[in-house]
């Protein structure tokens, strides 16, 4: 089995599998309303401090309801404007590069939470759950677990393992592979997910034999 990026992001190498996942580990989370913007950042209130957080093409949008959008550059961009509205309450995904905050993810949620908002430093914890394929698309995958259905967002940083997935991957450079490539309707798949707000995300989907 090899694993694949979901949404054109490279094959990983077999040693990558056995390691943790350095990206979960450094991600934070923040809940709070947004006070101000521009196309490439945001501030937010949380509680008693405003956190500024850079937002470029790599920085998914979420909604509940209105599915996933990866903005995109050049023509086909999703604009934050269009998305997000100041007074907005957002949890917001981040990683810390010296001394800038870069959103990796923005969530709309309908409250701030208690006291205003709050952040955290911890990663949040990883849980998992296998099931059987009702539909899958390329922002979202819904499974079946004890005649329950649970779906899950997808996006760049979803790991997608599956025998035959490197063939799949082969092609220029660049080229790319969507999760509805890999994974199909009726398939049996283990699904590691975190928690994030009202959503829940996938970090792997593993399709089973």
């Amino acid at each position: 089995m090899r694993p694949v990026r979901v949404l054109g992001v490279a094959l990983l190498a077999m040693a990558v599998i056995a390691s943790p996942r350095v990206s979960a580990a450094q991600e934070k989370t923040a809940r709070g309303t947004v006070i101000t913007m521009t196309s490439d950042s945001l501030t937010v209130k949380v509680g008693a401090s405003d956190m500024k957080f850079g937002v470029d093409s790599k920085t998914t949008l979420v909604a509940s309801g209105a599915g996933t959008q990866a903005r995109r550059s050049e023509t086909n961009e999703v604009k934050l404007a269009d998305f997000i509205r100041t007074g907005q309450p957002v949890i917001v995904s981040y990683r810390e590069t010296g001394s800038t905050m870069y959103a990796t993810r923005i969530e709309r949620v309908s409250t701030a939470g208690s006291g205003g908002g709050s952040a955290s430093s911890s990663a949040p914890s990883t849980k998992s759950s296998n099931g059987t394929v009702k539909s899958v698309a390329a922002a979202s995958l819904t499974i079946t677990v004890d005649g329950k259905d649970m779906t899950f967002v997808v996006d760049a940083n979803t790991s997608v393992v599956a025998k035959g997935a490197g063939t799949k991957a082969s092609g220029p450079p660049g080229g790319k592979i969507a999760i509805t490539d890999v994974v199909k309707t009726g398939e049996r798949v283990a699904v590691s997910y975190h928690e994030m707000g009202t959503t829940m995300h996938a970090a792997e989907v593993r399709v089973l034999q």
